[in-house]
């Protein structure tokens, strides 16, 4: 089952190589997506190669070849993601039910328990060296819902081990509420100079902020109260075993 941006990225390298002959470039398929760099489509593009829809050409610059489609993916224009898109839950622990019949990707998710919420998975979020500021949704997942409180909230995924010592090991599901403020103590996912988001404690230092590492390996760093904006507040996790 393919998310909604693997479809949309499917379809529109499938319709230019079908009018051009060549497959689209990866910023003409950033600007297509409404994607902020182009991370993002390296990642769509692994994930599509992995599932065997899409191959690269080797020694040709820009050459993709579509070696398949989803049978419920229609050929709709660019923007229409209605068409073709019907996401599967996942319920608690990961393990994915039976696949329903396919209906109407009109028909709402009626089937999605009380008890959990399906989030937007944002990329990735350093514990440890800061990365990319955060990208568009990629994915969407179910989560319990008391894991969460009001507001809204997403999902980021754990890449780095600065936070073990605070239980957050690489790999794992981070749930965030989308706030701007903090308290000192809290971990939080701090965005730095408008560039680089990573997920430490926040500790206030007199006019400045330390962003700290739950890892004796890594150094605490302190910023400049107009260097870093608080993006959200860890309130739960999820992992894999």
């Amino acid at each position: 089952m393919l998310t909604k941006k693997q479809h949309e990225l499917l379809s529109f390298i499938s319709e230019r190589i079908a009018d051009t002959g060549i497959s689209p470039s990866f910023d003409e398929m950033k600007d297509a997506l409404d994607l902020r760099s182009k991370s993002g489509i390296h990642r769509l593009i692994t994930a599509l190669e992995e599932r065997g829809f899409i191959r690269r050409l080797p020694n040709r610059a820009r050459a993709l070849e579509v070696l398949r489609m989803p049978e419920d993916l229609t050929r709709a224009p660019m923007g229409d993601s209605s068409k073709g898109f019907s996401p599967s839950v996942v319920q608690g622990g990961f393990q994915k039910r039976a696949t329903p019949p396919r209906q109407s990707a009109a028909a709402p998710l009626e089937n999605i328990p009380d008890h959990i919420q399906e989030l937007p998975i944002l990329g990735k979020i350093a514990a440890g060296t800061p990365i990319d500021a955060i990208q568009h949704e990629v994915d969407r997942i179910p989560a319990p819902t008391i894991l969460m409180g009001s507001g809204e909230h997403f999902i980021l995924e754990v890449e780095g081990d600065s936070m073990i010592e605070a239980g957050i090991n690489d790999g794992d599901y981070a749930i965030i509420k989308r706030c701007d403020t903090a308290s000192s103590g809290d971990i939080v996912v701090a965005l730095v100079d408008r560039e680089e988001a990573t997920l430490k404690r926040l500790r206030r230092k007199g006019a400045s902020i330390a962003l700290e590492a739950a890892n004796p390996a890594f150094e605490t760093r302190i910023y400049g109260p107009d260097r870093v904006s608080v993006q959200g507040k860890l309130v739960g996790l999820m992992r894999r075993y």
